[in-house]
């Protein structure tokens, strides 16, 4: 066999071309615009993931007894376990308020021309921010406050309301910190809805309340599910407004405060992180119930079209 015949017969056990890196992680969905979340992710893994990891280790890790010792005494003292009752006794009314006042300021404000003022006005709370909020009510309503001067210059009350150092102080101030964060939400989730499925409701003779009931509620509750989750979970955390507000030895010791008493007054890490980790779970199981019901719910687009 000549040499040129040699050269030109083709390669029959020569491995076929590799795609290059990119193009590989390409077929995988991961390009140049995926990697921009990569700051993003480290970002959450150093200040969110890696803090929450290092906490539950920390709570099986007690100063005595065995790596359970801070979850038992927890559960065993009523003085510590009490306190998520007395949390879910403000979180959860709380969430309940909110949610009922911003569905229907939310749908007045949509149809008002001057939406954005309005819209500022409501979320002037958040600027405060709550321990500025709580400071402000204790002038407020306190014995000598406003609020109760002027009642008794009315003639409503002959005395003073006591509305600071108890559980209405923390109520109230809990529901101006969080009310602007449920209301956004709505409102976004009550733009969202077509107007002309109203309409066409009202075409076939639904009034208003009907067209409420059976049209843009069943649309809304998965949404309102979705604000109820991430009030809860704000009112839930509810610390400096307890403090300065509600009385945290008595009726408003939530359980953050007992986190905190066990961290910077008995210099017990190990059991604020217990403490910690249940307040996670009990917020947990909550979500949790609520997106449970909320997959119940019609989950699509709120938009009209043909169907």
């Amino acid at each position: 066999m000549s040499v040129e015949a040699i050269q030109t017969r083709p390669r029959v056990n020569a491995e076929p071309d590799r795609p290059g890196l990119r193009r590989r992680l390409a077929n995988r969905g991961i390009d140049g615009v995926t990697l921009m979340i990569l700051p993003a992710l480290l970002f959450v893994l150093g200040i969110f993931v890696y803090p929450f990891l290092y906490g539950l280790v920390l709570s099986f890790h007690p100063l005595e007894g065995d790596a359970l010792a801070n979850y038992r005494e927890f559960f065993s003292d009523p003085y510590l376990y009490n306190t998520i009752g007395a949390t879910l006794k403000l979180a959860v009314p709380v969430t309940l308020l909110s949610g009922i006042l911003a569905v229907p300021i939310a749908m007045r404000v949509r149809l008002l021309q001057r939406q954005r003022l309005l819209t500022t006005i409501l979320v002037l709370p958040i600027t405060l921010g709550t321990v500025l909020v709580a400071e402000g009510l204790l002038n407020y309503l306190g014995a000598q406050g406003w609020f109760n001067r002027t009642l008794m210059t009315i003639g409503l009350i002959d005395s003073p309301l006591r509305l600071t150092n108890n559980y209405w102080g923390v109520f109230v101030s809990l529901v101006i910190t969080v009310f602007p964060f449920t209301f956004l939400l709505t409102l976004s989730y009550i733009s969202g809805v077509d107007p002309a499925l109203e309409r066409a409701a009202a075409t076939h003779g639904a009034n208003s309340w009907q067209r409420f009931r059976h049209v843009l509620l069943p649309l809304l509750i998965p949404g309102l599910v979705v604000s109820a989750c991430l009030t809860f979970v704000q009112a839930f955390s509810v610390f400096p407004s307890a403090v300065l507000l509600g009385a945290p030895s008595g009726p408003t010791r939530v359980i953050s405060i007992a986190a905190a008493q066990a961290a910077f007054e008995e210099y017990n890490p190990s059991k604020a992180s217990a403490i910690a980790m249940i307040m996670a779970a009990v917020q947990l199981l909550v979500v949790a119930g609520l997106l449970g019901v909320r997959s119940m719910f019609y989950r699509g687009s709120t938009a009209g079209g043909k169907g």
